[in-house]
């Protein structure tokens, strides 16, 4: 595929343009930043409208009535003259875009917010965030001549992000992937109904934006062929070894540099300078610990390593849990099992998307498709609508007296106003099901379901029952209540969410001295910045403690952010000539008490809450509390006052690369 698009010319008459700009599946706010950007002409910019920053997640970016309309008269004239001009389409100059994205984001932006926006509209499709150094920078030095290399492990979003920033720096690496192709949990996760619960606008690499997506939320199969996609273009898979398990990742001080233990066919030993761990957070599926679990006859898997040769029609199916994952698969059950139970343990606050499994509207797809760089703003929008997103919704305010609802704050409340007005329409007819499908906790304190209605739909059907009734044990025929006794079932799915808190797992890490990483962390793991931890030098974390945001933006941002600093990590080794960086112990553990004060001031933190947020000492181990702004200006720059430092020095030869 190529991720560059093929802009069309525009043939349409000003009748059929006309009628196109009246379809209300165009979105309005990144329309005319998009002309402006492809003419050169910023008069297409209107300065007696202004777009609210507080009204971004409103319809159309709160504009008005009017206000559309001016937009729409504008974008006739600007779409009329693309049509016309047979001139190259101009790129307006730094400062002209920064006029534009500010009138986009209706402020005006300057410095770090300029700057992070800057990357991620990628205007004229620039890869922005590229290390803009080199190895070969750096080849007079003895420290560089010698084979400085890098391992990582997994090949999913992340590892195949941090292999082509390598590759763009000249760093000599091999990734290792248990699996046998990449995409990491776009791989693993075919469960029927599965598809990214964020925008996939967004939800994709700021470098490598891809304009024709086919779903405002695209399934599985799309998202998988995406990363794919990616590590061809990016040109990394002959450095990508398959089947490849890390079990073993020994710190050797003398040689200053990382063993690895790799089982393919058989056991491997490899050696590099530096790690970077891509495997995620959610790859190891969570099974209840439910007396008899082991004894059930029937058939039974977790939604993550879906059975596809089993046959649901006419079978009796019972599903353990209704998260995120649950609700898409649900539905898809409950329309060929004869009959579906739903074991509820905790109802989840369902957040209304009715875009969650629409096609992208004709009218929206011809933007993509005939406006240069449409898709660029449209991406800019969306992301700027979701940086901060519900967040300030879910600060605790101390001084707000909860009226009765479990609320932390004013809008806080507001929310859970608006979310329950949404299940008692859903759920009007059903009283019983509404008693059950609304939360008592408060909003935010866990992950939101994203939902179009079919929930609702699903719950309602003759042959579905959703049950609250808690489950004692699992018997040989099916599943033990306390009330109801054994129900029985022809197969079991869990639908029960992944080990989060076990990061790193089941890989076995030594650092300096021998200290292994899992019994630093004490089950409760921690890093500076989310990756490094002290006593495990050149190591790096992906997706590691507290980078997890579930109300705002997308994972992927914090990937490039991640990635980002890792590199500027490597910079500052290669260009002062250090064998080793290791944090300070002081600055990790100062970085960390701020990270849990942060959490104990959200909807999440609240200590009678519990959640896959939590590990098991009850700490908020997974999300990041604050905006995403601030994490982007802490991982610009190392600062080389948190390291502890080992120069280079002949002793640390020779570094052997085994390149098998």
């Amino acid at each position: 595929m190529s991720f560059t698009p093929s802009i069309s010319p525009i043939t349409e008459t000003d009748e059929e343009l006309e009628a196109l700009l009246a379809d209300p599946g165009i979105e309005l706010p990144p329309l005319l930043p998009s002309i402006a950007f492809a003419t050169g002409d910023l008069s297409f910019i209107p300065s007696d409208i202004c777009l609210d920053p507080a009204k971004t997640l409103e319809e159309q970016g709160g504009l008005t009535p009017d206000e559309q309309s001016i937009i729409r008269i504008r974008a006739l004239e600007g779409l009329k003259q693309l049509r016309d001009n047979e001139k190259e389409e101009t790129v307006s100059s730094d400062e002209d875009i920064k006029s534009i994205m500010s009138w986009a984001c209706g402020t005006d932006l300057e410095g770090s917010y300029l700057q992070m926006l800057m990357e991620e509209l990628a205007p004229g499709n620039k890869d922005l965030r590229s290390p803009k150094w080199n190895i070969q920078d750096y080849s007079a030095d003895p420290f560089a001549d010698r084979s400085f290399s890098v391992a990582i492990i997994g090949g999913g979003m992340s590892g195949i992000l941090a292999a082509y920033r390598l590759k763009q720096a000249g760093i000599k690496f091999v990734l290792f992937e248990k699996n046998d192709g990449t995409g990491g949990t776009w791989l693993e996760n075919t469960y029927p109904g599965c598809r990214v619960d964020v925008s996939n606008h967004v939800y994709s690499y700021s470098f490598m934006q891809k304009h024709n997506w086919p779903h405002y939320h695209s399934t599985q199969d799309v998202l998988l062929n995406y990363f794919n996609d990616c590590a061809t273009e990016f040109g990394i898979r002959e450095n990508i070894n398959f089947n490849s398990k890390v079990t073993n990742i020994t710190w050797d001080e003398k040689y200053q540099k990382w063993d690895l233990i790799v089982m393919r066919r058989d056991e491997e030993c490899w050696s590099f300078n530096a790690v970077i761990s891509a495997v995620g957070q959610l790859n190891q599926p969570s099974y209840p610990e439910i007396p008899g679990i082991e004894s059930f006859e029937g058939a039974s898997w977790h939604s993550a390593r879906w059975n596809h040769n089993y046959d649901l029609k006419g079978k009796r199916v019972a599903v353990l849990g209704t998260g995120c994952s649950a609700v898409q698969f649900i539905p898809r059950v409950a329309e060929q099992a004869e009959q579906a139970t739903i074991f509820q343990r905790t109802p989840n606050w369902l957040m209304p998307r009715p875009q969650y499994q629409q096609s992208l509207p004709e009218s929206l797809v011809w933007c993509f498709t005939h406006i240069p760089n449409y898709h660029n703003w449209f991406r800019l929008h969306l992301f700027w609508r979701s940086h901060e997103g519900l967040l300030s919704r879910l600060e605790i305010d101390e001084s707000w007296e909860d009226p009765g609802d479990n609320s932390i704050s004013a809008t806080n409340h507001e929310l859970g106003v608006l979310l329950r007005m949404y299940l008692e329409s859903e759920f009007a007819d059903r009283p019983d099901l509404l008693e059950k499908v609304t939360p008592k906790y408060t909003m935010g304190a866990k992950r939101f379901v994203i939902d179009d209605g079919l929930w609702a739909k699903t719950l309602h059907a003759d042959n579905v029952e959703l049950c609250t009734d808690p489950i004692v044990s699992i018997a040989p025929s099916g599943i033990t209540t306390e009330s109801e006794g054994v129900k029985d079932f022809d197969a079991i799915i869990y639908g029960t969410g992944f080990k989060a808190a076990d990061f790193l797992m089941p890989m076995t890490i030594t650092g300096r001295n021998g200290v292994n990483l899992h019994d630093q962390w004490g089950g409760d793991a921690q890093a500076y910045l989310g990756i490094v931890a002290p006593n495990f030098p050149n190591f790096f974390f992906l997706y590691g403690p507290n980078t997890n945001i579930v109300i705002n933006g997308s994972i992927i941002y914090f990937s490039e952010c991640e990635v980002h600093y890792i590199t500027q990590c490597l910079k500052h080794m290669l260009e002062n000539q250090l064998a080793s960086i290791d944090v300070k112990t002081d600055v990790h553990d100062t970085y960390n008490e701020r990270i849990d004060e942060g959490n104990r001031r959200m909807a999440w933190g609240l200590s009678d809450v519990n959640s896959w947020y939590k590990n098991a000492s009850g700490r908020t181990a997974q999300n990041w509390p604050f905006s995403l702004l601030e994490y982007w200006e802490q991982t610009r720059e190392i600062k080389a006052e948190d390291y502890n430092k080992v120069e280079f020095h002949v002793s640390h030869q020779p570094h052997i690369f085994y390149d098998q």
